[in-house]
């Protein structure tokens, strides 16, 4: 009987030294091609890629973005003035909040002497989107004209009542520092793809110079290793502190140095097993890279004309917010995992009108210009882009009650905060309050439950990235949490 040829082919290329001989050619095409054409082809590669330098040998799902950019509002900014319409507060203008709709919630000891507890409606004018169906404030103009690309989420609700553990809850899950931000998070998980800048940086600005400051622990690395953390970068000669060389030490002086500094903690290393070692080395490394890597990325000298009239007059002048955006656009661009801008000065518990104008004058220009110029550089679609402070602020008035003067206090039950790109649906508003923006009414999205979408956008099950401490396994959103899927595009 005769052999049949395709049985014959099929028996020699059995052998190991043909299969390889034949599946090279094919191999290294795969590989020139993910080289040349790295956004080409399937996504579903995505899933099965390993991280770069981060603990994560696989994402758990197929990602929809690469970065976060987090432009934190430090202070609380009123969502009553800026994204959540209530033309009841207006229509009952010194009116006593209703029982029925404060109950008996918590709040602030510098409401503990107040007797009365007169609504007070918003003086700015609001226009509902033609397109989106959302209400945007006359204070947010620029922020109205990209409606079609972001998610207004109104119905953010968290536990903290006051700035420190609610920006610390924002930023680390949990009240109570010592935590790690989601930063570092990130970095831990995740990795960077540039060797030669953190993937964690932090960016400072003020709307107005008396504001409260800000605790570290925001953008800690808690209990993970300490090259998680992020780091500052700060306006003027010397962006990151300490960072360059003394006088009388070159670059190569500073080779040798670490050179015999890795030796030195490889013994120790071996005599006391403390990972911390080479996190440490770790640092040492990173900051040899970005003396050359910082100055570059930092330097606005090679960005056009257009682009400074994009993000408003401040863009030129280092440490505003706007300078920010535009510093946080470059840094996108060179694959920093996540960029976190923390702008201060939204606590308004009296003279508001006058102070979240200001405000609001400070930040949307440039929030929405970071959001055209991401989009038009074609890295929206991989960058996730969040604007939002800790808590929104009471409907009520603290203190004396005038048209032109009135303030208000934390409020934790409600606010707005707004998401673009990455997968996040567009032109989209998202949950509602009752009348009085007292209370959620509908489709509530708490702290961790943002923290879980965010997670599941980056290709991250948010109940998977953990890291063991003091014998129990933490994670970012801590035994909470939920994807909010209607959020996802």
């Amino acid at each position: 009987m005769p052999i049949n040829p395709d049985i014959q082919k099929a028996e020699y290329l059995k052998t190991r030294r043909e299969f390889l001989r034949t599946t090279t050619k094919g191999l290294g095409a795969l590989a020139m091609g993910s080289l040349m054409f790295p956004s080409t082809g399937n996504t579903q590669h995505l899933a099965k890629a390993v991280p770069e330098n981060g603990l994560l040998q696989q994402l758990h799902h197929v990602p929809t973005a690469k970065r976060v950019i987090y432009l934190f509002q430090s202070g609380g900014p009123s969502q009553i003035e800026l994204f959540d319409h209530k033309p009841e507060l207006n229509k009952r203008w010194g009116e006593e909040i209703p029982d029925s709709v404060r109950g008996n919630q918590r709040i602030t000891g510098m409401l503990a002497a107040q007797s009365s507890f007169p609504l007070v409606g918003s003086v700015y004018d609001f226009y509902q989107h033609p397109k989106t169906g959302g209400y945007f404030s006359s204070l947010v103009p620029n922020i109205a004209n990209i409606a079609e690309d972001i998610c207004v989420v109104n119905s953010m609700y968290t536990e903290a009542i006051n700035h420190e553990p609610a920006i610390v809850f924002m930023q680390t899950g949990s009240q109570q520092t010592g935590r790690p931000s989601m930063g570092a998070w990130m970095s831990y998980g995740l990795g960077s793809p540039n060797e030669n800048l953190p993937a964690f940086i932090v960016l400072l600005s003020k709307g107005k110079p008396d504001t409260q400051n800000l605790n570290m622990q925001a953008w800690s690395n808690g209990f993970l290793p300490s090259h998680h953390q992020g780091v500052q970068f700060r306006s003027g000669y010397d962006p990151v502190l300490y960072l360059s060389n003394p006088d009388g030490i070159d670059r190569a002086s500073r080779r040798r140095e670490l050179d015999y500094l890795k030796q030195l903690e490889a013994e120790q290393k071996s005599a006391w097993g403390d990972p911390e070692f080479d996190s440490k080395l770790s640092q040492y490394e990173m900051a040899y890279r970005m003396q050359t890597s910082v100055p570059e990325v930092t330097d606005l000298s090679d960005e056009p004309d257009y682009i400074f009239d994009l993000y408003g007059p401040d863009a030129r002048i280092p440490g505003t917010y706007a300078a920010n955006c535009l510093l946080a656009r470059r840094l996108a661009e060179r694959d920093v995992r996540f960029i976190q801008l923390y702008h201060m000065g939204w606590d308004q518990h009296g003279n508001l009108p006058n102070d979240i104008k200001r405000m609001a004058r400070s930040s949307d220009q440039a929030s929405a210009a970071l959001i055209t110029d991401l989009k038009q550089r074609g890295l929206l679609d991989d960058t996730i882009v969040v604007w939002g402070g800790e808590f929104g602020r009471t409907s009520f008035s603290q203190g004396r009650l005038r048209k032109d003067n009135y303030g208000r206090d934390h409020h934790p039950r409600c606010f707005s905060m707004w998401m673009a790109g990455g997968g996040f649906k567009p032109g989209m508003s998202y949950g509602q309050t009752d009348d009085f923006s007292y209370n959620v009414a509908k489709n509530g999205v708490h702290i961790h439950d943002f923290q879980a979408t965010l997670l599941h956008l980056l290709g991250i099950d948010h109940e998977r990235l953990t890291f063991k401490h003091q014998g129990r396994r933490y994670r970012l959103t801590d035994v909470h949490g939920h994807v909010v899927k209607d959020l996802l595009a």
